[in-house]
């Protein structure tokens, strides 16, 4: 193999290690349950659409060792999830409060569909085309050549 290929082959092996999570090890059952649903409930702050237990980003990891410490630290669940708001802001919760800056987030879905609604409301309700008099018709068929009679 040629050096440079070999420090390719290298630096990936190296990337991929480094992906790996890390395995914890948990006092009991209900802590370890605990951990999965705290790294269910919070939102991978790179990924966005994951949660911190679906990612493989450095910084879910970061935020997984967190949760862990906390954990063994005695912090309750509330305690836990308090903390990363306050450093990171309710983005990091799947399910963000009902609050002013969230309104838009959680009533903009039912807001789109009523203004769909009312759009196709007024289209269904939209009056058919007038239909030309007599003296109209006449004309319109000397002009083009075709006649259509009024009903």
């Amino acid at each position: 193999m040629k050096p440079l290929l070999r420090a390719m082959v290298l630096w990936l092996a190296v990337g991929v290690a480094q992906a790996a999570d890390t395995p914890f090890e948990f006092q009991d059952a209900e802590t370890e349950r605990r951990y999965q649903k705290l790294a269910a409930e919070l939102r991978c702050l790179v990924c966005q659409n994951q949660s911190l237990a679906d990612s493989h980003a450095d910084l879910a990891q970061d935020l997984r060792d967190e949760v862990y410490r906390m954990l063994n630290d005695g912090k309750t669940d509330e305690e836990i999830v308090g903390f990363l708001v306050e450093r990171y802001g309710d983005f990091v919760l799947y399910r963000p409060p009902v609050a002013g800056i969230t309104y838009l987030l959680w009533f903009g879905p039912l807001l789109l569909l009523a203004g769909a609604g009312v759009v196709w409301w007024r289209i269904g309700r939209a009056k058919a085309p007038v239909q030309p008099d007599a003296d109209e018709a006449a004309a319109i068929a000397a002009l083009t050549g075709h006649r259509n009679d009024p009903p």
